[in-house]
């Protein structure tokens, strides 16, 4: 039970087979207490669904690019518990046109919307976090490969997970006085909602499959494991990293 008594954030559950969903029963299985934001109405309903498997879940309404949303969102957690453990940022998008074709015709709107919605909402949700976390906590963002190689049609995704993880370098500088660790886990290609959206993706399946020293497609078991272990007490001498759960296909040069 490494989480016992641990209170923690999901933002990004889409449906069953999302990451943040397969990270949120690891830790509840684990003994934790879970809150966990969505979108849009329209999102909202799924993670009521899943959700009610999960005792006394914590869910409202927040829309990572509003920052009235964001504030009401931590003022509700602040008035339920008190404090926050534990954060984890699973929130990517870009629009669909932008994960097509060549990255050098990227617009400058579809830009922005990437990096806003994929990048700068982990410093702001991390800001609304750490007055909750006095005692200390955890945060981690999920990200990817294309952060640092070019993946066919990822484009401005990349650009964006790039932004990501050296934002959490920074934060971790930031919050780290105050016990706060902030990481990032890198998993290989997995079959969701988010993935769906990048033209090709089958065929970086395939390659994955076929390049990666243990010869497989990562599961969503072990990349939950992976990350709690960021966010109990195992990872607590660990700030600042990007942890690879991707059967060690990063080491490769192909």
């Amino acid at each position: 039970m490494l989480m016992q008594g641990r209170r923690g954030l999901i933002v990004g559950v889409a449906n069953k087979r999302s990451i943040a969903w397969a990270i949120a029963q690891r830790c509840h299985e684990q003994g934790a207490q879970l809150a966990f934001s969505y979108q849009s109405e329209r999102l909202g309903e799924n993670v009521k669904e899943l959700t009610a498997e999960i005792p006394d879940s914590v869910l409202f309404q927040m829309d990572v690019s509003d920052d009235a949303q964001v504030k009401t969102g931590f003022d509700l957690l602040k008035s339920k518990w008190g404090k926050l453990d534990f954060l984890v940022h699973a929130v990517a998008y870009a629009p669909r046109q932008a994960l097509e074709g060549d990255f050098v015709s990227t617009s400058r709107e579809d830009f922005r919307v990437a990096l806003d919605v994929s990048a700068y909402s982990l410093p702001v949700l991390a800001h609304g976090a750490k007055d909750l976390m006095a005692g200390g906590g955890s945060i981690i963002a999920l990200t990817y490969l294309g952060s640092e190689r070019v993946m066919p049609n990822y484009n401005v995704m990349g650009v964006a997970k790039a932004a990501l993880e050296s934002s959490v370098r920074y934060l971790a500088s930031d919050l780290g006085p105050g016990g706060v660790r902030v990481n990032a886990l890198s998993a290989g290609p997995i079959k969701t909602l988010a993935s769906s959206g990048i033209g090709g993706f089958s065929t970086i399946l395939d390659h994955h499959r076929a390049h990666a020293p243990l010869r497989k497609l990562v599961e969503l078991e072990e990349v939950a494991d992976g990350a709690l272990f960021l966010l109990s007490d195992m990872g607590r001498g660990v700030t600042g990293q990007v942890l690879y759960v991707d059967g060690g296909y990063n080491i490769m040069a192909i």
